[in-house]
């Protein structure tokens, strides 16, 4: 049994990167096996989460587009009776998988927050799940969405946070902060934000402190940058910073997310138990570095150029 972690209750989980075959990830072909069949991610799926339930994580993270994610997760669940109600299950629609689990899929995921793709995607996360999740998102809202400007769609989402299911939003882009404002300003129905902060990243930061202050869910997304504040891909002068302050880079990167006074929870996108046993030995280190931070629509511009392996 894996030991449970002093920060395991603010870790979670998320499973955009065992959930279907290719990701954006640095080094994923050295993490993962060529061959990536449904029957063997779904094992590794669950070999993970038995890791993460046995160091005490209680959050996980799934999405429509995460190739077969909540299918994934509802079969796990339905294996372990008596762990569901001990979890925070978060998910998001919007996007749907379309990769046809290839590797070389010319379109891996297609966006469309209508009103119709939530009327569709919602009872199809229901029965992926086996019932609903503890929050459902928008997913990667943007300034071109135009979801918080549908008040059918808001309407919608308000009536399903009336159903106790916490309603929210995940941020992508450089506008981050810009679209979580907008947001806020909002009466209804969101109460609850996934958005991308890391060392290299972190314009949004003020408006997820807002957030918290309002006393939104706040969870943060992508905090190794996608590998590149990991060992594949980690600038010397971080790995330099994470050495000094006795961590691996990932941990140190993840840490440095966790001493955020404005997060919740900060996801691992580990990909085996080594990763997330590495993710979850992450600490807020001793000094969070100025000199790593990059514009953000230079870190955007970085992330939409990595391949999807």
């Amino acid at each position: 049994m894996t030991k449970t972690t002093p920060w395991a209750h603010r870790l979670g989980l998320g499973l955009a990167a065992v959930g279907r075959p290719a990701y954006i990830t640095l080094g994923r072909g050295e993490d993962l096996a060529a061959a990536r069949s449904v029957a063997e991610m779904q094992a590794r799926c669950h070999d993970l989460l038995d890791a993460a339930w046995d160091a005490g994580v209680r959050y996980v993270d799934v999405a429509r587009s995460y190739g077969y994610a909540e299918r994934f997760l509802g079969a796990w669940l339905a294996a372990h009776p008596g762990r569901r109600e001990q979890l925070t299950v978060g998910s998001k629609w919007g996007y749907e998988y379309v990769g046809g689990w290839t590797l070389d899929a010319d379109v891996h995921e297609r966006k469309d927050h209508s009103l119709a793709v939530f009327e569709r995607q919602w009872p199809e996360t229901l029965e992926a799940l086996g019932g609903p999740p503890d929050v459902y998102l928008v997913h990667s809202v943007t300034p071109d969405s135009g979801a918080l400007d549908d008040e059918p769609l808001l309407r919608a989402l308000t009536d399903l946070a009336r159903t106790g299911v916490r309603v929210g939003i995940s941020t992508s882009g450089p506008a981050q902060g810009a679209v979580l404002e907008r947001a806020l300003a909002l009466s209804t129905p969101f109460t609850a934000v996934q958005s991308t902060w890391n060392l290299l990243e972190r314009s949004v930061g003020p408006a997820l402190a807002q957030a918290h202050d309002d006393g939104w869910l706040v969870v943060v997304k992508e905090g190794v940058a996608n590998g590149r504040l990991t060992a594949h891909g980690a600038d010397p002068a971080v790995t330099a910073l994470a050495r000094v302050d006795g961590q691996t880079v990932d941990a140190f990167a993840l840490g440095a997310a966790l001493a955020q006074p404005f997060v919740d929870v900060v996801l691992s996108g580990a990909v085996s138990r080594e990763q997330l046993a590495q993710n979850l030995a992450a600490r807020p280190p001793a000094a969070v570095p100025d000199g790593a931070v990059e514009g953000p629509e230079a870190y955007w511009a970085t992330r939409s150029a990595l391949p999807w392996g």
